[in-house]
């Protein structure tokens, strides 16, 4: 914390020296309080960047980043900082308007300050971080977790933690739940420590942190005992919510007549706030997106007519947010006959498609068009890929939790897309991608994933 609010001063100041200082901007003069003009100077603005280096650390302190989870994930705090220092900026412009400081802000300052600031203290972060790598300082940040029974979703949490080392844990292994013999086939690294009845001995030899309880069927006094052990030896005690298995970020323990309740709340996207700024997003992406792609459509098009007389456009009816139907737009990929025998996925070597439509498939082109449904409101530029009503009829009941993606708007492109998900692959990974994504909802993933269409493109045929 202390190195972050240094390398915030040096960044605020180095702003200083490039808008001010550096020559290679305009210098203006600026009103004083006296009434007088001026030209900026460093101790005119050091209250300015106090109050900003304040402003600025106590936006991060209130996102969250200095979690103790946060201190071996650098890509986290990338993410974080940077959208800190977004919403840093229109709170200090809101604040200069309201208080009226004196300077007035040089708004060209303020963005060279948002680039300094960034960089001065993520080029300290990797530093550190790099230092934090260091197996015994890590060793001391992670926390030992151990497992009570098993299940699916722990053997993925399993597989996901080994394999990440910036995870800020170490999975010691589980023990078996009372009367619920099991194995962990099929994970080598896991360990199996004994029974429950050892728990007392295995916590101490272990030096157990964590305890989490993964198996549904334990009676209710065992759990309450397992809750009031861990309470005396000072471990977590956390439940995997068996009876919750998506949106699970969105469980909430609320009162009702002084009972409590836990069930899923509100997502983030179900927040108005969130999204009356998503769709602010999708109406300045959408109108950009299809000016930009005027050009592209018509070269295109051409292409595809010479190659295939015939209509360049495509257009199919979707399913949208709540089950809606709409109709999509694309550029014709694909020969006129290529439904014929039905619907179907593209696949890696489809002779239906045209030569032109290898071309814009593997470069995101033939979705352009869909910049009008998105400025009609039918689609938004992120979001799970909007699917046939007859397929999901079907996918309803065979993939688990497949119409929970109705709880947004489709996107032009997705999680699950710039991860490789799209056309004829695994539908229960591209649900848990999508789901992922209505859970973990911010408008800086948005901007990620769409700068990710842009240089992923596997599966793209």
């Amino acid at each position: 914390m202390i190195g972050d609010f240094a390398m915030i001063v040096f960044g605020l100041v180095l702003g200083f020296w490039v808008r001010f200082m550096s020559g290679w901007f305009p210098i203006e003069t600026t009103w004083w309080s006296n009434g007088d003009y001026g030209i900026a100077s460093l101790r005119t603005y050091s209250k300015l960047i106090a109050i900003g280096a304040v402003i600025l650390f106590l936006t991060l302190l209130n996102l969250g980043l200095y979690r103790r989870q946060n201190l071996l994930r650098y890509r986290q705090v990338v993410r974080t900082f940077i959208g800190g220092t977004f919403m840093w900026l229109f709170v200090f412009f809101a604040v200069n308007q309201a208080v009226g400081f004196k300077p007035n802000i040089s708004r060209l300052y303020m963005v060279c300050s948002f680039v300094s600031v960034n960089a001065s203290v993520l080029v300290w972060r990797a530093i550190f971080h790099s230092l934090l790598q260091n197996e015994v300082a890590a060793q001391g940040l992670r926390q030992n977790i151990l497992f009570i029974g098993w299940s699916n979703n722990v053997h993925h949490l399993f597989e996901n933690i080994y394999t990440d080392h910036s995870h800020p844990y170490n999975l010691v292994g589980y023990v078996e739940a009372p009367n619920k013999p099991l194995s962990a086939a099929g994970l080598p690294t896991v360990r199996s420590l004994g029974h429950f009845n050892e728990l007392r001995d295995i916590v101490v030899r272990e030096s157990i942190h964590i305890i989490v309880l993964a198996e549904p069927d334990m009676a209710l006094n065992e759990i309450v005992s397992l809750s009031n052990f861990c309470e005396r030896e000072l471990i977590q005690f956390k439940v995997i919510p068996s009876y919750f298995q998506i949106l699970v970020s969105g469980l909430h323990l609320e009162t009702i007549s002084g009972v409590p309740i836990m069930g899923v709340s509100a997502l983030p996207l179900d927040h108005a706030a969130n999204q009356l700024i998503k769709r602010t997003i999708d109406i300045i992406g959408g109108l950009v997106g299809l000016i930009l792609s005027i050009p592209i459509i018509l070269v295109c098009g051409i292409l595809i007519f010479i190659e295939s007389p015939g209509p360049i456009f495509y257009s199919q009816v979707r399913t949208g947010r709540n089950g809606r139907s709409f109709r999509i737009y694309k550029l014709r990929s694909m020969k006129l006959d290529a439904e014929k025998s039905g619907t179907g996925w593209s696949t890696k070597n489809d002779d239906r498609r045209l030569k032109i439509g290898s071309v814009l498939r593997n470069l995101n082109l033939d979705e352009v068009p869909q910049f009008w449904n998105v400025l009609k409101g039918d689609m938004s530029l992120v979001g799970p890929r909007p699917e046939r009503p007859e397929l999901i009829a079907q996918f309803r009941y065979d993939i688990p939790h497949y119409n929970a993606r109705l709880a947004t708007k489709p996107g032009i492109t997705g999680w699950a897309q710039v991860n490789g998900l799209r056309g004829d692959t695994d539908l229960t990974e591209r649900v848990r991608y999508d789901l992922y994504y209505l859970e973990n909802w911010t408008p800086l993933l948005d901007f990620y994933i769409m700068f990710l269409t842009f240089v992923r493109r596997e599966n793209a045929y």
